[in-house]
């Protein structure tokens, strides 16, 4: 493997030397960390990532190298991917090749011998930022380019990863009915673990209009993750408005936030987001702590239906820094979890409809399946309420 001289630029002009170890060119992208030890493919090809740049933490990657099983979407979805290190040989009997030959047949722009350490600690101190990288190109340019290059917020990148026309997957086993999954950059393990529960699966573009899902009779509407900012989603807020009491809701990352923004919260964007598969999360009705993948940027502030303001936080982040409960036109809505690292909500329930979200990804991929039983409750919701 031939490996180029190669530079990352941040927007704010941190410069990191590296080799170029992917397809040839330049990009740019929002620069986030991800601090999961294993799962580089299914992180490369969740859609949640298109128009980001992801740096890994781990400081070892590519030793097991690439399966198709492992693949989240058809084709990788960042705008580029830092390691410190990538493997020269791949080593598993599932191994279908290395990540070299990956970067090459995908087109993926792939950096290694960036110092991550430096470059995660500038993101962690400075906020996740656009930043250029590539090889080829002088540092003077790199640095227009990241400076040039716009920020997540006000993104709507979430019509551009999904389908295009609806598609259907079978239940395995005897069928519990139809769940239509609204797609906004839908992984294919949350399409499995949805037909191992006997639920046929119809997927749908995040366009779709609230009575055309109703006219499918589904017995349940589960609202994917995705990318970029949530509030440019006006059209899949409104079909979520038109869902609540009709049929039960779940929906996880972005469909969390845009669950969000259909009762009248507001959403924000967080420094430096959460990305990984080590984010401990308490459950609020009994205390218990998940540990979580996550992969999202911004989060649903439950204050904004309230006349009061977020409390500062204190030490470790308490169950006092969310609402215990809030009013909307669609009666209380009330905080099921919270993230322990910043106490940002990360999950909700509609006390009076069949409808709740999470922050995080229960379906993992990669990541710990602590969270795996939300599926269950999904399940459960969806028969409670034939």
């Amino acid at each position: 493997m031939i490996r180029r001289k190669a530079q990352l630029v941040t927007a704010d002009g941190e410069v990191f030397n590296g080799a170029a170890v992917g397809a040839e060119g330049v990009v740019t992208g929002e620069a986030v960390f991800n601090t999961s030890m294993t799962g580089y493919q299914e992180i490369l090809t969740d859609p949640s990532y298109a128009g980001q740049v992801v740096v890994m933490t781990s400081p070892h990657i590519g030793n097991y190298g690439i399966t198709s099983y492992d693949d989240q979407s058809g084709k990788p979805a960042v705008s580029g991917f830092v390691m410190r290190a990538m493997s020269r040989r791949d080593s598993n009997w599932r191994s279908e090749g290395s990540l070299a030959e990956y970067f090459a047949a995908t087109g993926v722009v792939a950096l290694s011998e960036i110092d991550t350490r430096r470059l995660t600690r500038h993101l962690r101190d400075h906020g996740a930022m656009p930043v250029a990288l590539g090889s080829g190109v002088d540092e003077a340019e790199l640095k227009q380019m990241a400076a040039d290059a716009p920020t997540m917020e006000g993104q709507d990148l979430a019509t551009g990863v999904s389908t295009r026309e609806p598609y259907r997957l079978d239940a395995e086993g005897e069928s519990s009915g139809l769940v239509v999954a609204i797609d906004l950059g839908l992984k294919r393990d949350i399409l499995r673990n949805l037909t191992t529960r006997g639920f046929d699966v119809e997927v749908v573009p995040a366009q779709t209009g609230a009575r055309e899902i109703l006219d499918r009779d589904p017995v349940g509407v589960f609202v994917s993750n995705g990318p970029g900012d949530p509030e440019p989603l006006e059209h899949t807020a409104a079909t979520l408005r038109g869902l609540i009491g009709n049929k039960p809701l779940f929906g996880i990352c972005l469909g969390h936030q845009v669950l969000g923004l259909a009762v009248g919260a507001r959403t924000f964007k967080l420094p430096f987001g959460h990305h990984g598969g080590n984010h401990p999360v308490r459950r609020l009705e009994d205390g218990r702590v998940e540990v979580t993948a996550q992969n999202h940027g911004f989060a649903v502030d439950l204050w904004s239906l309230t006349d009061a303001e977020q409390p500062d936080s204190e030490g470790l982040a308490g169950p006092e820094m969310l609402p215990t409960e809030v009013s909307t036109e669609f009666g209380p809505v009330r905080p099921t979890h919270q993230n322990l690292n910043d106490g940002t909500l990360e999950g909700m329930t509609l006390t009076d409809h069949p409808a709740f979200s999470v922050q995080y990804h229960p379906e993992a991929a990669p990541g710990p399946h602590d969270a795996g039983p939300l599926f269950d409750r999904f399940a459960d919701v969806i028969e409670g309420n034939l």
